[in-house]
């Protein structure tokens, strides 16, 4: 039997956090003893681009080359996932967590009968029994979730695992699978992307500023550290509340929900609700000049002073050492 992974994928790429579930397929597999990981693609993509994913751990890539499935329509990508996974006879089913991929394993647990965990942070401990960690309460805490079913579905945090990427390029076979109408009767009929050469949900960095910026002429400090480390940008909802930033950028529980590697925070102070929106960072660095901003009580490195000197010297300081 084989480890089935569901993988995403948007302008011709494969999402990096569905590279981090092959990774973490990869582990359990080599766990619980499974003999290999097979990965599905549905939709119009390279195959290129899909021998690549074996890098990260998968040894086959099956691929549903149909037109009609590269917008993402929910139905028909839960059908034909469950027709993958009876076709490799998989008993557990790994998908990044993710809003298409969250989606479409609600529909595939009860197609496949299968116990779903979402925000999977470990692999599981099957030393008595089968029990799952996962990030609960916005990642403040975390629970351990009892899986007895046959099949499983586990839908892995972003970050929570390292990405592998010494594997060999996986073989891509074509997959057939059968749709009726009735999987494509949703339609997506537009598509709105946030603009930016570096998107919020797919950023590895994120740079964000509050209030403390003082104005929307000052975002170019923020845009001048956010090139310099291949960053995304973000804000406060302060901010984009009161027009210095697009609504795209709003960064907290209302706004955009990040887990970069690193979350820079500059002159925002730390309201509850941001913090929701970024506490599932791996590292998060706090520029403040307020010494008791609650920002700092969650940074794992903060910096008290004015961000009209510490950001500008920062900036300089990295283009010298990248």
């Amino acid at each position: 039997m084989s480890i089935l992974v569901y993988i995403e994928h948007a302008e011709g790429k494969v999402k990096k956090t569905s590279l981090e579930a092959v990774s973490y397929a990869n582990a359990l597999a080599a766990q619980i003893g499974e003999r290999d990981v097979v990965a599905v693609a549905l939709g119009t993509i390279d195959s290129a681009e899909l021998a690549a994913v074996g890098k990260a751990g998968a040894s086959k890539v099956l691929h549903a080359d149909d037109a009609r499935l590269t917008d993402g329509v929910i139905q028909a990508h839960a059908a034909a996932v469950a027709q993958a996974f009876a076709s490799v006879g998989a008993k557990t089913l790994v998908l990044a967590k993710a809003s298409l991929g969250d989606a479409v394993a609600a529909r595939l647990a009860i197609k496949l009968n299968a116990g779903l965990v979402s925000n999977v942070v470990e692999l599981p401990n099957i030393s008595g029994g089968y029990l799952v960690k996962r990030s609960i309460y916005t990642g403040k805490a975390f629970a351990e979730t009892s899986v007895t079913t046959e099949n499983k579905i586990l839908a892995v945090r972003k970050n929570a695992v390292d990405l592998k990427v010494d594997g060999a390029d996986a073989t891509v076979e074509k997959l057939t699978v059968s749709l009726s109408d009735a999987d494509f009767s949703s339609k997506i009929t537009s598509t709105e992307r946030a603009k930016g050469e570096i998107l919020l949900p797919e950023a590895d960095i994120v740079v964000s500023g509050g209030r403390g910026m003082k104005g929307p002429e000052n975002w170019g400090m923020i845009e001048d550290l956010a090139k310099v480390l291949d960053a995304a940008t973000g804000c406060s909802k302060p901010v984009s509340d009161i027009g210095w930033r697009p609504h795209h950028e709003h960064v907290g529980q209302t706004g955009v929900k990040v887990a970069p590697s690193l979350y820079i925070a500059i002159g925002i102070s730390g309201a509850i609700q941001h913090l929701a929106g970024v506490n599932s960072s791996k590292y998060i660095v706090v520029i403040n000049k307020d010494p008791e901003a609650p920002f700092f009580k969650a940074a794992d490195y903060g910096i008290v002073g004015d961000a009209f000197d510490v950001v500008p010297k920062l900036t300089e300081a990295l283009k010298a050492e990248l």
